[in-house]
C-alpha cells in the first residue's frame, strides 16, 4: 500500500550529489512495512544511521521534516509518553490522553510528510512496563488503521522493559511482537539500562555495570524474536546516559556493539558482518568519534531529544534578546509610544525562530550520523498531493454483508 507513487515530482528537486550513496528506493511520506526494512538495511549496509527526533507539537514535527528536506535525509519522528500527553493538552486527564496525543501527532505527520519530499518513519519512544496501557492504545489505533487502509498508523514502536528481569523483558516483547508482525510493524526493544532520567524513568543511581549489555543478552533477544519476524532492533547499552553532558563526561564504549555483532555472526553461521539492527540512546555528550564507531558497528538509529529541546528554546531566546524593546506591550517601542508590536509578538514570528534554530540542530545530527545527502529531496509538484491521501482498502461486498449480519445477530443475542 504505497500511495506516494502517484505523486508528481519536480525535476528541479531531484538533485544529485557526487558524495552520495545510491539513494534507497523508498517512497516519500510516512513509510511502513517492507519499506522500513529496505531503508534500515540500506543504512546499515551504507554506513549511516537515521536520527529519531522526539516531537511534542506540529511545530517541532514540521521543523524535523523541514530539516530532512533541507539536508536531503530520511528521518524518524517519535513521540514519547510525556510528549504525546503534551500534544493532547496538559489539561486532559483522560486515561487515554497519551495514546490520543500520539495518534494526533501521527495523523499530522502522515498528512504533511509527502509535501516535504522525504521518507519518514513514525515511531513511539520508550515505553516502560507502567506505560503499557499507552502502548496498547497506540496498537489499537494501528490495528484499526490497518483494517481500513492496509498498513498501520505508525511504522514502529519501542518497548523499554530494561528495568525488568531479562526473562520478563523478552517475554513481553515476544507477546507484543506477535501482535505487531501481521501488520509488518517494526519493534525496537531495550536490554541493558540507559542511565540518567527520561519521561519519569530515573536511572541516575543505577549500578554502573548494568549500563553495559553483554553479547549473550543481545543474542537471547535475537533468539526469541527472530522466529516471529525480522523486523526488530535492539538498544544495547554501552554506557549511554539520557540528558546532556559535556563530551568526555560520559564513559561510552561503542566498541562493545561490534562484539554483539561478532557473537551473533558466529551463532548464526552467517557471512553477514552485522546481522543485528542496533540503535543508540542517550547520544547527548557523545563525541563524533563515538557516534562514528557506533554506526560502523551496525547502529541504524540514534535518539535525539535534549539537544533539539535546547535548540528550539535557543531560537526563541535569541529572538527575545534582540527584540526585547518590541515585546513589552502591544503598543509602544523605540519607534514611538503608539507604534504597534504585533509583528514581533505574533506567535508565528517567534515560533518560527524556534523552528529555524531546531532545523539547524537537526541538520547537525544528520551530518554526524552521516545520513545527510543520502536521499535527494523529492518535493512534489504543487497540487499533486491529494488533500486527503488515505485510501481505504477494497472490500468484498458479500463479505461485508456477512460480517454486518453476524455483528447484528451478535448484538441482538449478546453473543459476539
Amino acid at each position: 500500500f504505497i500511495i506516494n507513487k502517484i505523486y508528481s515530482f519536480s525535476d528541479s528537486h531531484q538533485l544529485q550529489y557526487s558524495n552520495m550513496v545510491t539513494p534507497c528506493d523508498v517512497p516519500v511520506g510516512v513509510i511502513t512495512g517492507d519499506n522500513v526494512v529496505k531503508l534500515l538495511t540500506h543504512a546499515k549496509e551504507n554506513g549511516y544511521a537515521i536520527p529519531a527526533f522526539n516531537c511534542t507539537s506540529s511545530s517541532t514535527a514540521n521543523a524535523v521534516m523541514e530539516a530532512a528536506s533541507k539536508f536531503n535525509s530520511p528521518v524518524m519522528i517519535q513521540a514519547s509518553n510525556g510528549g504525546a500527553q503534551f500534544v493532547a493538552g496538559k489539561s486532559i486527564k483522560d486515561k487515554n490522553a497519551c495514546a490520543a496525543g500520539a495518534v494526533a501527532l501521527a495523523l499530522h505527520v502522515r498528512a504533511m510528510a509527502p509535501y516535504y519530499g522525504i521518507p519518514v518513519i513514525l515511531h513511539s519512544d520508550h515505553c516502560a512496563k507502567k506505560l503499557l496501557p499507552w502502548f496498547d492504545g497506540m496498537l489499537e489505533a494501528d490495528e484499526a488503521y490497518f483494517a481500513q487502509y492496509g498498513e498501520p498508523l505508525f511504522s514502529s514502536h519501542m518497548l523499554d522493559l530494561s528495568e525488568e528481569p531479562d526473562e520478563e523483558n523478552i517475554a513481553i516483547c515476544v507477546q507484543y511482537f506477535k501482535r505487531m508482525a501481521p501488520m509488518k510493524m517494526w519493534l525496537e526493544m531495550e536490554i541493558g539500562i540507559t542511565g540518567g532520567e527520561e519521561d519519569g524513568v530515573n536511572n541516575e543511581d543505577v549500578d554502573p555495570e548494568k549500563l553495559y549489555t553483554s553479547p549473550e543478552q543481545v543474542w537471547n533477544v535475537y533468539e526469541a524474536l527472530a522466529p516471529i519476524g525480522s523486523m526488530f532492533s535492539i538498544a544495547a547499552a554501552f554506557g549511554n546516559v539520557h540528558g546532556v553532558y559535556k563530551p568526555g563526561n560520559v564513559k561510552l564504549s561503542p566498541e562493545r556493539l561490534l562484539k554483539h555483532q561478532e557473537y551473533a555472526k558466529e551463532k548464526l553461521g552467517t557471512d553477514s558482518p552485522k546481522p543485528i539492527f542496533l540503535v543508540m540512546h542517550g547520544g547527548s555528550g557523545s563525541t563524533d568519534e563515538e557516534i562514528k564507531t557506533a554506526v560502523e558497528a551496525g547502529v541504524v538509529k540514534m535518539n535525539v531529544d535534549t539537544d533539539t529541546q535546547w535548540a528550539y528554546w535557543d531560537g526563541l531566546r535569541k529572538f527575545e534578546a534582540e527584540n526585547r524593546d518590541y515585546l513589552q506591550g502591544q503598543i509602544g517601542n523605540p519607534k514611538g509610544p503608539d507604534a504597534p508590536n504585533k509583528k514581533f509578538y505574533d506567535p508565528r514570528v517567534w515560533i518560527r525562530k524556534a523552528e529555524e534554530s531546531m532545523i539547524e540542530r537537526c541538520g547537525n545530527s544528520m551530518e554526524k550520523l552521516m545520513c545527510k545527502d543520502t536521499f535527494p529531496t523529492k518535493k512534489p509538484e504543487s497540487g499533486s498531493v491529494p488533500l486527503w491521501n488515505f485510501h481505504p482498502k477494497a472490500h468484498n461486498p458479500l463479505q461485508d454483508i456477512q460480517k454486518g449480519v453476524q455483528t447484528m445477530i451478535g448484538n441482538l443475542t449478546g453473543k459476539h
